[in-house]
């Protein structure tokens, strides 16, 4: 070969690489086009393959665009994760990868990268990427509740989440005791290049007495899923249902004195069965009572009775006897009855439950009743000495003719100065003369009244006040028939006019 000939075969090469043509040349990086799909827990193959003019330097795979991160494979073996591995080794051309037991943070675009030799390398060369979505089931749903209990009336928040599946499609709903809840919309993360989801669905249940047995579900569709994936949570978990507290006592109020008496405290309604009972006597701890089992109600709540047994005696009337319950460790409800004791019932006919009100009203009619007595006995008492009154000098004076000591009978003498007169409202008539008294017996003596013009000495007249005496006119009657020896009687004669 001639000197021209050598020259042409040195230049060959530099004239070729300024062509146009000598680009088709030039090293290219070809990846499988995706996407490519598969489920979690297989083998994702990648394929990677050089062609053109051989450069010096490494070739690296990346998921994502950021170089600075580590390198999903590396020719240096300390840079690749253990589950990478190459297809053909030690191919200049071939760089294909594979990736064992796939997982949903594996999904995302991956970059075959060509580096020239340098210090540093650079990128020279980088496929278009290859996009990666990783199928993955949803974990089992996890409802969360309130941190406490919540009390009956009051609402709760309630979290179900789940995680780590792919696509991000997914349905949740909510159910209370088979019956379906609405709830805001599902939440789901992230938003941006998804690796794996997680989704949050929340709702607010208002609780009541009757939720102790209650339960609210949680239920996921994913069209990774064969059958939904359900998650249950009992509402009695996380409800508190205040007590009920009522006192009653047997016998009803008021007692009886001396009675014996039952004081009641009923706790009903309550849950859970966490509480305690204590008795209180006028604002002061006292003897504990006698607690009967706790029993549970066909709703699943709780009632307890606790009862004090007492005699009612009058240090205790009016007494304030308090049931006091705390519950669930929430301020204690208390329950206040003020004991009433009445007076001992009597026997003849009064009712044994007589009470204060009516003792008052037994006590009144007495006292009514005693001056009724006292009254009557000092009309009776100015009766009687009206009556004496009457029979005194200075109010009426019979002249009775002295009892004779022989015992003969006597006839009255009319005397002018012992004459004595009754003003018995008459008209004034002339002084008649006293007729004389015929004493049939020898031990009847009379008194004779007659009606005229008082005798001018007023110093020895006498009046006789007749307003009490009631006198009336009639014929003359005869005298009265013997009587014994010891009777005596007075005969008042009136005159027509």
């Amino acid at each position: 070969m001639d000197a021209r000939g050598l020259w042409t075969c040195l230049l060959l090469p530099l004239l070729l690489g300024r062509w146009p043509g000598a680009r088709g040349q030039d090293l290219e990086v070809l990846q499988t086009p995706g996407p490519v799909s598969l489920s979690a827990g297989e083998t994702l193959a990648l394929n990677c393959t050089l062609t053109g003019l051989s450069l010096p330097g490494g070739v690296r795979w990346y998921k994502g665009l950021d170089r600075n991160q580590q390198p999903i494979y590396s020719e240096k073996a300390s840079q690749s994760i253990p589950r990478v591995t190459r297809v053909v080794p030690e191919s200049g051309e071939d760089f294909s990868i594979r990736i064992s037991n796939i997982r949903p943070e594996d999904a995302g675009t991956y970059y075959c990268v060509k580096f020239r030799a340098g210090s540093p390398e650079k990128e020279y060369r980088s496929g278009k990427g290859t996009v990666v979505s990783v199928i993955a089931t949803p974990s089992q749903p996890l409802i969360s509740g309130p941190p406490s209990r919540v009390t009956s009336g009051a609402s709760a928040t309630f979290n179900c989440t789940s995680d780590g599946f792919s696509p991000r499609d997914i349905e949740v709903t909510w159910y209370k005791d088979r019956s379906p809840i609405s709830a805001p919309p599902t939440i789901v993360l992230p938003e941006g290049e998804s690796t794996s989801y997680q989704a949050f669905s929340t709702v607010d249940v208002r609780l009541t007495d009757k939720d102790v047995k209650s339960q609210l579900t949680c239920q996921i569709r994913h069209r990774t899923l064969k059958a939904s994936l359900q998650q249950v949570f009992r509402l009695g978990d996380v409800l508190r249902v205040p007590p009920k507290v009522q006192l009653e006592t047997n016998p009803s109020l008021p007692i009886p004195l001396n009675a014996s008496v039952r004081i009641t405290c009923n706790v009903e309604g309550f849950y859970p069965n966490d509480t305690s009972l204590v008795w209180l006597e006028n604002s002061r701890k006292t003897e504990e009572g006698k607690a009967s089992p706790m029993i549970q109600n066909p709703a699943g709540t709780f009632s307890l009775k606790n009862s004090l047994e007492l005699t009612a005696s009058l240090e205790k009337n009016k007494t304030v006897f308090a049931c006091q319950v705390t519950h669930n460790s929430q301020p204690p409800v208390t329950e206040e009855l003020t004991l009433e004791v009445g007076v001992q019932p009597e026997k003849d006919g009064i009712s044994d439950s007589a009470g204060p009100g009516d003792t008052t009203v037994f006590i009144v009619v007495a006292l009514v009743c005693a001056l009724l007595v006292v009254l009557v006995i000092a009309v009776i008492y100015l009766i009687k000495a009206r009556q004496n009154k009457g029979k005194d000098s200075t109010s009426v004076r019979l002249h009775e003719s002295e009892k004779t000591s022989g015992g003969t009978n006597q006839v009255l003498v009319p005397d002018p100065n012992n004459v004595e007169y009754a003003d018995l409202n008459f008209d004034k008539a002339p002084k008649k003369s006293p007729r004389q008294a015929v004493e049939p017996s020898q031990q009847s003596e009379y008194a004779s009244i007659q009606t005229g013009q008082p005798a001018p000495n007023d110093d020895n007249v006498t009046y006789a006040d007749l307003d009490m005496v009631h006198l009336s006119k009639a014929p003359k009657r005869p005298a009265p028939k013997p009587e014994e020896a010891s009777s005596e009687y007075a005969s008042v004669q009136v005159q027509s006019k």
